[in-house]
């Protein structure tokens, strides 16, 4: 018989497994941010820096003492971490690069197939070359080998260089060695993660159940899809078939919904009920999360779980962005209680607030307020800004 999760737990059993039940003042050493990610499964990156990169800010709405330069040593020069796909590219441990053969295995037919249409016949007409080059000469930008009389424009347009050492990433021959002003770097992999990171080598088999015994375990509970689509790197059918051969080390649960729809049947590993007592209660102070945190990832799961419908707007024309170009979702408690918008106006020296949402049946209380503000000022700490200015009309 299926155990029924009420909408409390289960928002707080992902909270949990999304390390944002912890302390957010505790001290975090290098090792423990590892380890921090570790825990998270990985950490997206993006490049918009309206007020700080994806990572960083993912990062620091779970520690507000964490230092981008442990980061930075753990990519660039502890090898620890590396960077990669799952539903886009993120920042991953580097002990779990095995496992990525599989995805390269199965990406570089369906690449090769994929960027022929885009960039035509003889789109790796400089594959050779870029090897070779990096190979006898060292890591490279791909600034570095520019065509002269190559028209750039985005991703659809670059020159046979760019798409020689993106194709190669993206297939495992080449590996991320660092960025510059956020511009990649990239060295032979055998150059860039260590050769233990490496193996042992895993069959098909064992590739899989590590796919979905590992989201599982990051998700709380979940469906066969949600297992699929957490590292995006097994198929719906695979995370289907594998939790019908487990079925003997699951156990069937169903998720209340926060808006009261139908509650939703899902799977957890066996002995799942035995320690929700033990969870202890999320911080109550508010929380800025990126619009890239890996709590609002699955938009459906988080509507489910939290009633908080987010959409990301960035490629939204302006006229009809409901909110704004880039605004960010707020966390209280176990709650997501609102968005706001705001900007780091470094040469001002201000984290400039636009405008606040807050969700329905939320109040603007003068303590709820105080705890924002004592956030934002936070925030605006960590962007390396001097104060927050509120425009006239920021509460709507």
């Amino acid at each position: 018989m299926a155990i029924l999760i009420n909408n409390e737990q289960a928002r707080r059993i992902f909270l949990e497994r999304q390390q944002l039940c912890a302390p957010p003042g505790r001290a975090l050493a290098k090792a423990d941010l590892l380890q921090l990610i570790d825990d998270l499964g990985f950490v997206q990156v993006d490049s918009i820096a309206t007020v700080e990169r994806a990572h960083h800010m993912i990062l620091f709405s779970r520690n507000q003492t964490y230092r981008r330069e442990h980061l930075t040593a753990l990519l660039e020069k502890d090898g620890e971490l590396f960077e990669h796909w799952t539903h886009d590219a993120s920042i991953i441990p580097a002990r779990l690069f095995r496992y990525w053969k599989h995805r390269f295995r199965r990406r570089e037919p369906i690449l090769a197939e994929r960027w022929r249409k885009w960039h035509g016949e003889g789109f790796d007409s400089a594959f050779d070359d870029t090897f070779r080059h990096i190979a006898e000469n060292g890591a490279i930008m791909s600034r570095d080998m520019k065509m002269e009389d190559h028209k750039s424009g985005g991703w659809w347009n670059w020159h046979p260089n760019k798409t020689a050492l993106e194709y190669y990433w993206h297939t495992g021959k080449l590996a991320i060695a660092g960025r510059v002003n956020f511009q990649k770097v990239y060295d032979l992999t055998e150059r860039v993660i260590a050769t233990h990171h490496h193996e042992p080598e895993v069959d098909h088999q064992e590739f899989v159940d590590w796919a979905c015994r590992s989201a599982m375990k990051k998700l709380g509970f979940a469906t066969s899809g949600e297992l699929a689509a957490f590292w995006d790197i097994v198929t719906p059918e695979e995370a289907k078939a594998w939790v019908a051969s487990h079925r003997d080390e699951l156990t069937e649960v169903v998720i209340e919904a926060a808006d009261g729809s139908r509650p939703r049947a899902s799977f957890a590993l066996l002995g799942f009920p035995d320690h929700l007592g033990d969870i202890p209660d999320p911080p109550a102070r508010i929380r800025v999360l990126s619009p890239f945190d890996p709590l609002l990832r699955n938009r459906d799961r988080a509507e489910r779980l939290f009633n908080f419908v987010y959409r990301i707007e960035v490629f939204v024309p302006e006229p009809k962005r409901q909110y704004g170009y880039y605004v960010f979702p707020l966390l209280e408690g176990d709650r997501m209680i609102g968005r706001i918008d705001m900007k780091a106006d470094r040469k001002a020296g201000v984290l400039d607030v636009k405008r606040l949402w807050l969700e329905k049946g939320v109040r603007a209380s003068a303590g709820r307020l105080e705890k924002l503000d004592a956030e934002l000022q936070r925030v605006g700490r960590f962007a390396g800004v001097e104060k927050v200015f509120y425009q006239p009309g920021w509460r709507g």
